[in-house]
């Protein structure tokens, strides 16, 4: 079963929906929420709230991307950034290596494909508007808070 929760902001003011409508699909999710939420150079924040369409190379048609936060940072006393994150198990952002259970492995390839679509359109449309994008895995959730950047990551 899949986790799935919803997360009651203490600050709801700073999230840019509904406050009541938070939905966190892993641990991970749900820490960041919090740091989000109570981090007080976050001005603002929310969660899958923002669309950004793009062309899978596997079927060759427009879908959405929903990435997992959008949010502004304060990165000094007069500049705001506003970042993209997506975050994700560390083994799902590497091309995966072939496997003897042939079913697994093309599934495998189809997410990381799938993914990397995805990933894709939201560094061009962060560029675009010059925000930041980040996949955010293990080694490097909440190992540092925010800081300007002049590029996208992908």
């Amino acid at each position: 079963m899949a986790y799935k929760t919803k997360y009651e902001p203490k600050n709801p003011n700073k999230y840019v929906s509904n406050p009541l409508n938070i939905i966190c699909r892993s641990t991970w999710e749900r820490k960041f929420c919090k740091y989000l939420d109570e981090n007080e150079n976050i001005t603002s924040w929310s969660s899958e709230e923002l669309k950004i369409p793009y062309i899978s190379t596997i079927d060759k048609q427009i879908h959405n991307y929903y990435p997992d936060f959008v949010f502004e940072a304060k990165i000094n006393k007069t500049e705001v950034q506003t970042f993209i994150v997506e975050i994700k198990p560390k083994k799902q952002t590497l091309k995966p290596t072939p496997k003897k259970n042939k079913r697994a492995y093309l599934n495998e390839c189809i997410t990381y494909e799938t993914n990397t679509c995805k990933w894709k359109a939201a560094t061009t449309f962060c560029k675009n508007k010059n925000w930041v994008f980040k996949i955010l895995t293990e080694e490097n959730l909440f190992k540092t808070a925010p800081k300007k950047e002049t590029q996208t990551d992908g």
